[in-house]
């Protein structure tokens, strides 16, 4: 069952410097505050069914969700990750096009439809923030082709470790550990690989020194630049 938290400070929020609200002033802020509700979702449990009606927008605080559409013979596809500062909804749209699932125990910072897209169109920040995530988006989409279609799967590895740990890493810590946010059957799935070739790739990557599994979840990425180049792109 779905349990409200008590609503926390914006100016200690772990995702305060990414979020929808990133580019806020204090009195947008303050606004944001006063309609915004925390929800909790634990892990399995959907936080929005396709097709129905959209009551809620916001961004994910802590944990991870899977955006999914089931196909008419009964499969299921998973379409992306939403991490934590990714937004859930879209401003303007009151039906859901996709399912989203708590794959761990998700926190979401929720406002309630109609309040949010009126603060939408009163403060630009909100608005600009909004076409610059969708940009951002539209980007990792493109991305997500190029790695579906061309990349091998030592290179769909690590681009997904790389992916995960860049939201995860500690600004200013040149390392990354984190706890995988999927299990190898739903990496497969996610990736369009089968449960062995990642088990193997993940095994290849440890014996290089580019990942370091510290227990069946857990990976500690020491060099996420070496990692970043293995995904088949340029360390930034």
């Amino acid at each position: 069952m779905v349990q409200p938290i008590f609503n926390k400070d914006c100016g200690g929020c772990p995702i305060r410097h990414r979020a929808v609200c990133a580019t806020c002033n204090a009195d947008e802020i303050s606004a944001l505050d006063k309609i915004k509700y925390y929800r909790t979702f634990e892990a399995g449990q959907p936080i929005m069914w396709g097709g129905d009606r959209m009551e809620f927008v916001g961004s994910v605080v802590t944990g991870t969700a899977t955006i999914e559409r089931i196909m008419e013979d009964g499969r299921k596809q998973t379409m992306g990750l939403l991490l934590p500062s990714d937004f859930i909804g879209r401003p303007g749209r009151a039906i859901a096009a996709f399912d989203v699932t708590a794959v761990t125990n998700v926190t979401l910072c929720c406002f309630r439809r109609e309040a949010f897209e009126k603060m939408v169109e009163e403060t630009p920040h909100i608005a600009q923030r909004m076409l610059e995530m969708a940009l951002d988006e539209l980007d990792a989409a493109r991305d997500w082709m190029l790695l579906l279609g061309r990349k091998t799967a030592r290179e769909k590895i690590a681009t997904f470790l790389t992916m995960v740990g860049r939201r995860t890493q500690i600004k200013g810590q040149s390392a990354a550990r984190f706890e995988l946010p999927l299990t190898r059957e739903a990496m497969a799935d996610f990736l369009g690989l089968t449960i062995e070739t990642v088990s193997r790739q993940f095994s290849s990557l440890r014996k290089d020194g580019l990942i370091v599994l510290e227990d069946k979840r857990s990976i500690f990425i020491p060099d996420p630049a070496a990692l970043q180049i293995e995904a088949g792109s340029e360390a930034a």
